[in-house]
């Protein structure tokens, strides 16, 4: 769905006064296939350079050098821009900076108004959309009467309005409440796997990347680790040395297993830690 090679980007500050440009390169020669149908998290501490990257799979930024093909179409032809921004729909952070109207399914339907979609077709999807983010009976609502977790799947509906095959979302959860991200990351997983929705999530979340099919980890525009969260969390000391935690859970075990209690390498949730400790007693723990 998207390959990026030798991805490069910079940002140029010009200093007309001093006639001088000042550089910060944040990508540096990334290659990178994102397959259809899966589910990808990305993670990094802030400067990483994991926002940027999304970025690219919009069109929202270009290439300072390589280049990023979405469903074969080079970003850096203009041509192809409306395409690419219809097959791969985006999600910020903040929902308030993304909503336009005064009413829930209005808020839907204005990008499919704006692609001349028949109104008919537009009713058809903002209530299927509204549907598959539960949020089908808050249609009449006012945005504003809505919790953070609520505006964020309104935001991912407004998006799924466009009938996009690639869902980017840059860390949609950073400004909600345990609850709000409960929310909006159950929505996301079941886009991903009841609907086929090719799911790219940028985060800072450890317990978010646990729900994906691969955790790819940035530091300083590279990545450096790239598999599935089993195999990537294993490296507990390397992604602590980025600024970043792993699970809990995952933690828990490598803890354990420096003081010689060795309850396996892959620990990802509580249940896991559950069975493999109860493994360790003989099986003797009450569930």
């Amino acid at each position: 769905m998207i390959k990026a090679e030798k991805l490069s980007f910079a940002y140029r500050e010009e200093d007309i006064e001093h006639n001088t440009v000042k550089e910060e390169i944040v990508l540096k020669e990334l290659d990178v296939t994102i397959e259809k149908g899966s589910f990808t998290a990305i993670l990094g501490h802030n400067g990483s350079g994991k926002s940027t990257l999304a970025k690219h799979f919009n069109v929202i930024l270009l290439p300072t050098g390589g280049r990023v093909y979405v469903n074969g179409m080079d970003t850096a032809v203009k041509e192809n821009i409306f395409n690419i921004r219809q097959s791969a729909g985006m999600v910020f952070q903040n929902p308030d900076n993304q909503m336009v109207a005064a009413v829930v399914e209005d808020e839907v339907a204005f990008a499919p108004e704006n692609l001349g979609i028949e109104s008919g077709e537009i009713r058809r999807r903002v209530d299927e959309c509204l549907k598959i983010v539960n949020m089908e009976k808050y249609a009449r609502s006012a945005p504003s009467r809505l919790s953070g977790g609520q505006k964020q799947r309104v935001a991912i509906a407004s998006v799924l309005a466009m009938k996009p095959e690639i869902l980017i979302l840059d860390e949609p959860t950073a400004m909600l409440d345990p609850k709000g991200r409960s929310e909006v990351i159950s929505t996301i997983k079941k886009l991903n796997k009841d609907n086929g929705i090719t799911v790219i999530l940028i985060t800072h979340y450890m317990d978010e990347a646990v729900s994906a099919d691969r955790a790819v980890v940035m530091d300083d525009g590279k990545i450096i680790f790239d598999g599935t969260p089993k195999e990537v969390f294993q490296n507990v000391e390397q992604i602590k040395s980025v600024g970043l935690d792993v699970p809990q859970v995952t933690e828990l075990a490598y803890e354990l297993k420096k003081l010689g209690i060795d309850i396996g390498g892959e620990i990802l949730t509580v249940d896991e830690c559950f069975e493999a400790l109860n493994s360790l007693l003989g099986g003797g723990a009450d569930a």
